[in-house]
This record gives structure tokens, C-alpha cells and sequence, in this order.
């Protein structure tokens, strides 16, 4: 249709493609990236594209559990992906070799089952009960993310830092949507549940830019050509 009708973009697939494609392609430094989520395998693409271009990198949610157990944290009962302990270590040496600033998590909040009356402890990350679960970054490593990115003068986030639809599980993602509303830098929300954080607290106003995009958003951030961009380029 673009070949043959007038076609351009709206304001918003303007400013998405301007906030979200130029930060990637040419961020102002120190540039940080927030990953979070359940899995490794939905953002490993993203944050290898991330990586050479990244000055920190900071890990939480369910996907840091493949992270903690390939550096031989015991991770309890928590969700971990055993076929990507191995593409994990990869990409923590390659982090090493490039001189980027890797977080994990220092301490958690974990449960002694995926449900909000569950039974809690916020534990050193090395001292997860037996049986328990990890469902939310502790109070100490948010202070520690919350430090590392005040030099940051980008940051772009993408994934929550606990389970934070159940309450017990919420304060890490929350504090850190607090955090990052803070800095003086350009700070934009990869869409999807990251966004709905940021909605949660209310400081949609104090990010650069609020992705609506989900998929989409961390198609971009993997260096993806979209295609509803690619038919306004060749238009």
C-alpha cells in the first residue's frame, strides 16, 4: 500500500522509532541497559545486540536466575533456564572482555511458592532457603542498581524485576521505575509489562519516552528492521 498511497508515520511511530532505534544506534554515555522478564531466551537476542554498545548492564527478574546458577549460585527452586547456563557464562565473559559494568542481583525476595500468601524471606542471593523460589530483587540490590545508574546519561529498561502483578513481589520494580524517573538522563521503557510498572506508579510523565510498542519495542532494541518501518523507507 505505501507504493502507491501517500505514507508516512504518526507521531508516535515517530517517536518511538526516534527514542528507541537513535539511542540504540547512537546513545549519549555512560548508556545503561535494564533487563528484566522471566526468560533469557526472549531478550538473550536483544542484549547481544545491546552489549557493544552498553557502558552497564543491569539484570533482575526471572531471567537473573540463569545468570546467578551459570556463575554456581544456588537459585533454590527458582525458574532457570539450564539450556542457556552455557549462553549466559558467554555473554558474562564477553561483558568482562568489553569492559562493561555487569549487576546482578546481591539479594532477593523469594517464596516458598508462586502465589502472594506464599511464605517470604529477603535473603543474600547465596542463602535462598531450600524449596523456596526467587520472585523479586531485595532491597539491597536496588540500592546498588539505584547507584550505578546516576552516571548513566541513558538508560533503556526492559523487563520488571520481580513478579510485581502480586504485591510481595512488587517493590523492586517499582523502586527502581522510582529510580530511574529520577536521573537527569534520557531514560526510555521498552513497552509491554515494563511499561505497565511505570503506569503502576505513575511516573509515566518522568521517562523520555514510554514505549507502547511489547514486542515490537524489543524487536528494535535486537536491531530488527520492522517491517511497518521498512515500508515507510521504501515508500
Amino acid at each position: 500500500m505505501t507504493h502507491y498511497l501517500p505514507a508516512v508515520a504518526g507521531l508516535l511511530m515517530e517517536k518511538e522509532v526516534r527514542y528507541l532505534g537513535a539511542l540504540v544506534a547512537s546513545p549519549p554515555r555512560p548508556f545503561a541497559a535494564v533487563v528484566g522478564g522471566a526468560k533469557v531466551s526472549s531478550k538473550l537476542p536483544a542484549i547481544q545486540h545491546l552489549l557493544p554498545k552498553v557502558d552497564l548492564l543491569l539484570v533482575g527478574g526471572g531471567m537473573a536466575n540463569t545468570f546467578l546458577k551459570a556463575r554456581g549460585v544456588d537459585v533454590g527452586a527458582s525458574l532457570v533456564e539450564d539450556d542457556l547456563l552455557d549462553a549466559a557464562g558467554e555473554l558474562m565473559r564477553t561483558a568482562e572482555s568489553r569492559g562493561v559494568e555487569l549487576h546482578l542481583p546481591v539479594d532477593v525476595v523469594a517464596a516458598s511458592r508462586f502465589a502472594a500468601d506464599a511464605e517470604t524471606a529477603t535473603v543474600p542471593v547465596d542463602s535462598v532457603p531450600r524449596g523456596y523460589l526467587i520472585l523479586d530483587i531485595g532491597p539491597e540490590t536496588v540500592r546498588r542498581y539505584a547507584e550505578a545508574l546516576r552516571r548513566a546519561k541513558a538508560v533503556v529498561w526492559n523487563g520488571p524485576m520481580g513478579v510485581f502483578e502480586m504485591e510481595p513481589f512488587a517493590a523492586g520494580s517499582f523502586e527502581l521505575a522510582r529510580a530511574i524517573a529520577n536521573l537527569d538522563a534520557v531514560t526510555v521503557v521498552g513497552g509491554g509489562e515494563t511499561a505497565a510498572v511505570v503506569a503502576a506508579t505513575g511516573l509515566q510523565d518522568r521517562f523520555t519516552h514510554v514505549s507502547t510498542g511489547g514486542g515490537a519495542s524489543l524487536e528494535m532494541l535486537e536491531g530488527k528492521t520492522l517491517p511497518g518501518v521498512a515500508a515507510l523507507l521504501d515508500a
